[in-house]
C-alpha cells in the first residue's frame, strides 16, 4: 500500500511539473550547444535533458523525427530495465499475491488494536518472504523513471529537431489540442494510440494475475474468486491525468509515452513468462 501511494504521489508531481513547465530555460538545444552551456540550466538538465535532446538532434537527419524519438525512447527504457529488472519482477509478483494479501487484510478487518495490527504485519511479511518479495523494491524503478520523464519532456520541448522537423508533413512540436484546431489528424492518432497503450500497460499485470489465478484454481479443482481491485479509481484517475497532460504538450512526448508503454507491455509479458517458467 505504501509503495502504491508513493508511486501515486511521484506521478502526480511529475504530471504537475509537466503541466506547469518545469524548466526555466526555453532556449533550443542545437548540435552546436555545448555541455558547458547546458550546465547554465542546471546540473540535472545537463546530465539528462542535454544528451537526450542531442541524441534526437543527431538522429533526426539520418532516420527522421519519428524514428529518432522511437530509438531514444527504446534506449532509455532499455537502460531503466537493466537497472530495475529485479524490482520489476517483484512488482509483478506483488500483483499476483493480491488475493492472499486481501485474505490477510480481511482476517483483521475492523481490528485496530496494536496486537492485531502487529499480527497482520507479521503474516504479510511471512507472505512476502514466501515469494521472495521486497514490497518496496519497485520504488527503485519509479525513482529512476521520474527524472527521465521530466528530462525527456524538456528534451522534446527544447530540441531543435523537434521544433523544425516534420512527420508525414506535420510538426510533432504542436500539441494534440493544437493539432485538432489545425486538422493535423496524425498527431491526434498518436495521442489516441498512446492512451490505449497506457491503458493496456497499466492493466496487463492485473489481467495476467487473474489468468494465473484461474489456472491455479482449476488445477486444484477450486472456484476462482476474482480479487477486489482496491486501486481501480487510482488507475483510471492516473490515466485521465496523463491523458489530460499529454493533450496540451508537444505530440512528440505522446510518441515517447506511447513507445514506452509498448516497451512496458513487452517487458511485462517477458517477466511473466520467465517467472512462471521458473515456477514450472
Amino acid at each position: 500500500m505504501i509503495r502504491k501511494r508513493l508511486r501515486l504521489v511521484l506521478s502526480i508531481v511529475a504530471i504537475a511539473l509537466l503541466l506547469t513547465g518545469c524548466s526555466v530555460s526555453t532556449e533550443l538545444i542545437t548540435l552546436d550547444t555545448t555541455f558547458t552551456e547546458a550546465m547554465n540550466d542546471g546540473f540535472l538538465s545537463a546530465l539528462i535533458t542535454y544528451p537526450l535532446a542531442q541524441a534526437i538532434n543527431w538522429l533526426t537527419p539520418k532516420v527522421g523525427i519519428f524514428l529518432a524519438i522511437t530509438i531514444v525512447t527504446i534506449v532509455i527504457n532499455g537502460l531503466v530495465l537493466a537497472f530495475t529488472f529485479k524490482s520489476s519482477m517483484q512488482m509483478q509478483k506483488m500483483q499476483e499475491i493480491q488475493p492472499e494479501l486481501q485474505k490477510i487484510q480481511a482476517k483483521y478487518e475492523g481490528r485496530s488494536d496494536e496486537v492485531s495490527q502487529q499480527r497482520m504485519a507479521m503474516e504479510m511479511q511471512q507472505l512476502y518472504q514466501k515469494y521472495d518479495i521486497n514490497p518496496i523494491g519497485s520504488i527503485v524503478s519509479t525513482f529512476i523513471q521520474f527524472p527521465l520523464l521530466i528530462g525527456m519532456y524538456n528534451a522534446v520541448r527544447r530540441s531543435e529537431a523537434v521544433a523544425n522537423a516534420e512527420f508525414m508533413g506535420v510538426s510533432l512540436s504542436q500539441s494534440p489540442s493544437q493539432a485538432v484546431a489545425n486538422k493535423d489528424w496524425i498527431c491526434l492518432v498518436i495521442f489516441i494510440v498512446m492512451v490505449c497503450c497506457q491503458f493496456v500497460a497499466i492493466k496487463l499485470p492485473q489481467w495476467l494475475a487473474e489468468k494465473h489465478g484461474r489456472e491455479e484454481a482449476e488445477k486444484h479443482h477450486k472456484t476462482y474468486k476474482k480479487p477486489e481491485n482496491q486501486n481501480a479509481m487510482m488507475t483510471y484517475g492516473m490515466l485521465a491525468m496523463v491523458s489530460f497532460a499529454m493533450f496540451s504538450i508537444p505530440t512528440a512526448l505522446s510518441l515517447y509515452y506511447c513507445i514506452s508503454s509498448i516497451v512496458n507491455i513487452a517487458r511485462t509479458l517477458v517477466i511473466d513468462r520467465m517467472t512462471h517458467k521458473e515456477a514450472e
